[in-house]
């Protein structure tokens, strides 16, 4: 079986190498529409004339991805927005970012293009994010959840508008109606411990919180499921892929969506970030990528990945004496 393997080429062909059902679980952030020009191919993903023919193209390459994943296996996707920019004579304008002063390899930004959009004014915020959630649903997946990726050091904008905007999504979609994810594995800690709660008058109520009474709880509790807003700072890689995909972004994803053993996909690998994560939490990797150049980079990546050992669940003091 395939595993722990870099697929160079574009996606929607490597994919075919990569044997039905074997995969666990995918995560993955695809090029952005309108973004970057990431050079060597003319019908890359992203570079498409509208917003509508960009939603199809990942719809199509999901449903690949769908084949290759097992019964009870999920895709997390990250996406990011974009703005509808477009002047008379000069064409349908596209996104102005910065960076920070890295060493990273920029692509180039794309070319404006010369067609107008039906449908959308100037200055509309276009919904890429939604618009794909709609689509992979209609398309067959169950869309179980919409994640909000909120970035502590965002892009700065020169906008008066509008606010800055801090956040991308995440979106949590499952091949069957029936999926794996451990949310034990991802539990995050409170910040108080809500302390044991003692009978009075017929009520409980938490001893030395200063909470409200509650009904028919005992227990004392440390952790809580894991929200769905994550707050994930950028991370530069110098010398790495212009949109590096965060590791702390990564990583709940895949302990929540795999187990230790399982294959872990991603179909626009970049710099390896993916396989990384999925290495050191004792996960095999398949990765796609369109570009060899990265191909050493990813090697000297992985080469110095230390693998986690498992996290141990730490007992309830209140649930050992029940």
């Amino acid at each position: 079986m395939m595993k722990d393997t870099i697929l160079y080429g574009d996606c929607r062909d490597t994919l075919n190498n990569v044997i039905n059902s074997s995969v666990q679980m995918c995560v993955t952030s695809p090029p952005y529409y309108g973004l970057r020009d990431y050079g060597g191919e003319d019908s890359q993903i992203g570079q498409e004339q509208t917003p509508e023919e960009y939603i199809k193209q990942l719809v199509d390459l999901f449903s690949v991805v769908r084949d290759k994943l097992k019964d009870d296996g999920v895709l997390w996707v990250n996406i990011g927005d974009s703005y509808y920019n477009y002047r008379s004579g000069k064409g349908q304008a596209l996104p102005k970012q910065t960076v920070s002063k890295t060493n990273q390899d920029l692509p180039t930004k794309c070319n404006r293009r010369a067609n107008k959009l039906k449908g959308y004014k100037e200055k509309d915020l276009i919904g890429i994010p939604w618009m794909l959630a709609f689509a992979l649903r209609a398309d067959g997946w169950y869309l179980r959840q919409d994640i909000i990726w909120h970035k502590p050091n965002p892009m700065p904008e020169s906008v008066k508008d509008r606010c800055t905007k801090s956040h991308e999504y995440i979106f949590l979609l499952s091949k069957s109606k029936r999926y794996y994810y451990d949310n034990e594995a991802i539990k995050e800690p409170v910040k108080k411990d809500w302390g044991t709660r003692v009978r009075d008058n017929g009520k409980y109520h938490n001893e030395g919180t200063g909470l409200q009474p509650h009904t028919g709880l005992t227990k004392s509790y440390t952790t809580k499921n894991k929200r769905s807003v994550w707050s994930i700072t950028n991370k530069p890689y110098k010398g790495a892929h212009f949109a590096v995909f965060p590791p702390d972004l990564i990583e709940p994803c895949i302990l929540a969506g795999s187990e230790r053993g399982d294959i872990i996909l991603d179909p626009f690998m970049g710099s390896g970030t993916t396989a990384l994560v999925a290495k050191s939490l004792g996960r095999h990797y398949i990765g796609c990528e369109l570009h060899q150049q990265y191909d050493n980079l990813i090697k000297e990546r992985l080469s110095n990945v230390t693998v986690k050992k498992p996290a141990q669940s730490t007992p309830n003091p209140l649930e050992l004496l029940l």
